[in-house]
This record gives structure tokens, C-alpha cells and sequence, in this order.
């Protein structure tokens, strides 16, 4: 786990439990460990029900630059969300910014039933693990049915975009900015990347902002009887190319993801497109740890030649 997790004591939660719901007693009061970012706790109540609490960071010196009011984003993000038929996506039961019960921004949301997806993959079949590729390929086609007017985040202030390749250029700016502040060796010249980048523009026109999770990891996808029933972290949500899912990067694409979304051909200006995701997000996972202080390096170790073969393709073109 690194530093960015702002975990608080019990008698903190009830504090802020008591303040939400005077009415509720809580009986119970347990951290859940899966995401890296914020802390998050699953609540108990004496009359049986449940709810998650999560807690923002204390500050913003453990988050890269394009993660700035991450718990603002997921709340409008989860309200946008409320409409989509396929899954369930919890409701905001108390948001609260003015830090008199905790040292960061927290909200309390309902739970949810299911298990993720992590939790179960050693124990799914390959069948099993197919069929669950293709609903999330589903889910992403409906996800991108609410359009925007503009590209950004949904972070309450965020700067709108009109063009998805100035927005695209500002990610990749504040990923190397982040890389240089930590010296991380990312495998590319910044100014070679932004070059290719530039040459590359015209492969972002007329595309249609849409609603994008941006985090899909198996970890925020909630399953239940071999069937997507929840998808929760709605905080690095966007709106964008629906390409910028982070189930079509390199790493993570499935033949049964594609074929649930409906495309499996790509135009060279979207294979383009995808190729500078993955940078995005890659650029990312190479330099948080840093931000951090993850234990070791493994993420660094992992993503880094993935991110190579990317770059070179890109370099291809």
C-alpha cells in the first residue's frame, strides 16, 4: 500500500457515521484493501444494513498531476452513471468536503452486492472468463451512449475541452512533467514523443465525447453468477474517445471484450488513438509509485517494456 491512503481510527468512522446518520448505530467497521488510492471501509449497521465509506487523500502531494479532486469527479460521475440499465451503480447516500470530521473529502455510498472480479479469477473457467469479457464489452458500448458537450474530467471546475487532442496533449504533458519531477526513465525522449504526437493530430479529429470509466482493472468490476452486476471507482472517470477505456490498452484487450462492444477492425486513426491510451495510461503506471512510495518497483518493472512495445509501434506509423 502506498502513502496516499488517508486511514482513519475507529472512533474517527463513528464520528463521521454519526454525523451522516444520526439515527443509524454502527456495528461494524471494516478497511478494504483492493484499491491503491483512496481508503474505503464497508459499514455495518445495527439494523442490517450496509454501506462503503471512502476517504480522499489528505493532500494532493501523493497524486500525479492528472488526478487532482479525484472524489469531486466520482460523485458527478456516479450521478451521470445512474441511468445505465446493465449494471448497478451505487448511489451516494452523504458527501461531505468540509474536512470537520476527517483530514480529506469523503462520501458514504450503498453497497452493493457481488464479488469482484479479481477476487474470482483463479476460480473462473476460461468459458466463464469469456462470457464475463463480453458483458464488459457490452457495458462499455452503453457506458459511451451519454455523450458530453466537451472533453475533461468531471472534477467540479475541470477544464473543458473542445478538442480531444488538446486534452489528449495535456495528459501526456502532465505525465512527463510528473516523470521529470521524479526522474523516472520512461523509455522514450519527451520531446520525440510529443513530436510524434503532434504529427499524429489529425488521427484525433471528429471524434464524439463520451462517458468514460477510464478504470475498468478487475478489481472494480463486481460479478455475480458468472454475470457483470456492479462496476464501482468511478473516480479517474472522463469525457473522452471511448477508446481511452482502459480495457482496450495492451495489456488487458480479450477477443471476448472486443466482440461484446461490437468492433473488432480498426480505422489506422483509432489504431493510432489507442496506441497514444496506452502512453497515457502507461506513463501513469511507470511513475505513481514514485508519488507513493509503493514498496518496490514491480508495477515500474512490469509496465515498462509493455509500454515499449506501444511506443515502437507508434514510432511505425
Amino acid at each position: 500500500m502506498g502513502v496516499t491512503k488517508n486511514i482513519q481510527s475507529r472512533s474517527s468512522i463513528e464520528r463521521i457515521i454519526k454525523n451522516a446518520f444520526p439515527e443509524k448505530e454502527m456495528t461494524a467497521c471494516e478497511e478494504l484493501t483492493e484499491g491503491l488510492c483512496n481508503a474505503a471501509y464497508l459499514i455495518e449497521y445495527s439494523d442490517g444494513s450496509k454501506s462503503i465509506l471512502k476517504i480522499a487523500p489528505q493532500n494532493d502531494r501523493t497524486l500525479l498531476r492528472n488526478e487532482k479532486s479525484l472524489m469531486s469527479a466520482e460523485v458527478n460521475a456516479m450521478k451521470l452513471a445512474e441511468g445505465i440499465e446493465r449494471i448497478k451503480t451505487a448511489k451516494v447516500q452523504y458527501y461531505d468536503t468540509s474536512k470537520a470530521f476527517c483530514t480529506g473529502d469523503y462520501f458514504i455510498m450503498e453497497y452493493l452486492e457481488g464479488e469482484s472480479l479479481v477476487s474470482l479469477q483463479s476460480s473462473l473457467s476460461e468459458e466463464e472468463k469469456s462470457a464475463i469479457n463480453f458483458d464488459i464489452g457490452r457495458l462499455v458500448r452503453e457506458i459511451a451512449g451519454i455523450k458530453g458537450t466537451h472533453f475533461g474530467q468531471l472534477y467540479n471546475g475541470a477544464k473543458e475541452f473542445d478538442s480531444l487532442y488538446e486534452y489528449v496533449e495535456t495528459l501526456i504533458r502532465n505525465n512527463l512533467a510528473d516523470a521529470a519531477e521524479k526522474n523516472i526513465d520512461i523509455g522514450a525522449e519527451p520531446e520525440e514523443l510529443l513530436s510524434l504526437l503532434s504529427a499524429h493530430k489529425s488521427a484525433f479529429e471528429k471524434v464524439t465525447p463520451v462517458l468514460v470509466h477510464y478504470d475498468m482493472w478487475e478489481g472494480n468490476i463486481f460479478v455475480k453468477d458468472s454475470r457483470v452486476c456492479a462496476l464501482i471507482d468511478w473516480e479517474r472517470a472522463m469525457w473522452g474517445d471511448v477508446l481511452m477505456e482502459d480495457r482496450f490498452r495492451r495489456h488487458s484487450v480479450t477477443d471476448g471484450f472486443l466482440k461484446g462492444f461490437g468492433q473488432t477492425e480498426f480505422s489506422v486513426a483509432e489504431r493510432k488513438r489507442m496506441l497514444w491510451y496506452d502512453m497515457i495510461l502507461y506513463l501513469a503506471m511507470m511513475t505513481e509509485g514514485s508519488f507513493r512510495e509503493y514498496p518496490d518497483d514491480s508495477q515500474y518493472r512490469w509496465i515498462r517494456p509493455i509500454a515499449e512495445r506501444s511506443w515502437e509501434e507508434l514510432r511505425s506509423f
